[in-house]
């Protein structure tokens, strides 16, 4: 299926060019990340981590669009754990898989209901966070797929070096790609080098199904405040941003794989590689 540009109407031939240096830069930066991490080989299936929001959608487009030409074969699902808040309606990304051609799952949980109606927990993330993985990834399982893709993207990267400072004393990050043993299950995050800017800007020209989230701590997190303190940094020291990714990247990391830079551009990967 080829990409839909936008659900609107009425595009001009300039706002449909720009629409496709957004899709180009998106799956340049995807594929940059996918080389030098290895993150796909030949036969993998891949499920996508959906949680409604921009950055699992961006990544739905990301790889469904890498599927295209990428020279190793890969399969491709969607998959959400459905938390169980009222109102939270997935048709739009039901959809959006079905018009993609890409099989999605829906897995159905009490987690809310625990955290916030049996055990009433004032700061719910961490447990949240075990209990969605554990469902997330043994429907993943189930699926036959043998990776997982999360969406975090460059500042998600860099905000969870900078709460790893300030709360743990120490300095770490996500791992680009990380194989789970006790599950035999590889995460890969392919959106490591997108800035948020150009996921907002991505969902704003494609005019993505996003789905809100309905928790009550959304927005009064650690994260929040990490996302806040890094804004505040780059606008009284330009450039800081950037220079901790760099870091990051050099900072030889615990747990993080090997990165490749030199990757030969193959025949049937076309000029945005």
């Amino acid at each position: 299926m080829a990409f839909q540009k936008s659900r609107r109407i009425g595009k001009s031939s300039k706002e449909k060019g720009l629409e496709n240096m957004q899709l180009q830069r998106l799956l340049s930066y995807a594929r940059k990340a996918v080389d030098e991490y290895s993150m796909i080989q030949e036969g993998d299936h891949i499920a996508v981590g959906i949680s409604g929001g921009k950055d699992s959608l961006t990544l739905l487009y990301a790889l469904h669009g890498l599927k295209r030409f990428y020279p190793q074969k890969f399969q491709l699902s969607a998959i959400t754990v459905d938390l169980g808040f009222e109102d939270f309606d997935l048709t739009p990304i039901q959809d959006l898989c079905r018009k993609m051609e890409v099989p999605y799952k829906i897995v159905r949980s009490d987690i809310y209901n625990i955290l916030f109606n049996v055990r009433k927990e004032s700061n719910p993330c961490s447990l949240c966070a075990k209990m969605r993985k554990g469902a997330l990834n043994q429907s993943i399982k189930e699926m036959g797929c043998n990776k997982v893709a999360y969406a975090h993207h460059k500042d998600d990267i860099i905000e969870t070096m900078l709460l790893s400072l300030i709360f743990e004393g120490r300095f770490h990050s996500f791992s680009p790609r990380t194989y789970l043993d006790r599950m035999d299950l590889t995460v890969i995050r392919p959106l490591m080098y997108v800035d948020e800017m150009d996921v907002i800007g991505f969902k704003n020209k494609y005019d993505l199904p996003v789905v809100k989230s309905k928790c009550p701590v959304d927005g009064y997190t650690k994260r929040q405040y990490a996302k806040e303190l890094l804004k505040q940094l780059n606008t009284e020291h330009p450039g800081v941003r950037e220079r901790m990714f760099h870091a990051i990247l050099t900072g030889n990391i615990s747990g993080w794989p090997e990165r490749s830079l030199r990757v030969p551009r193959g025949k049937n990967c076309p000029d945005i590689c």
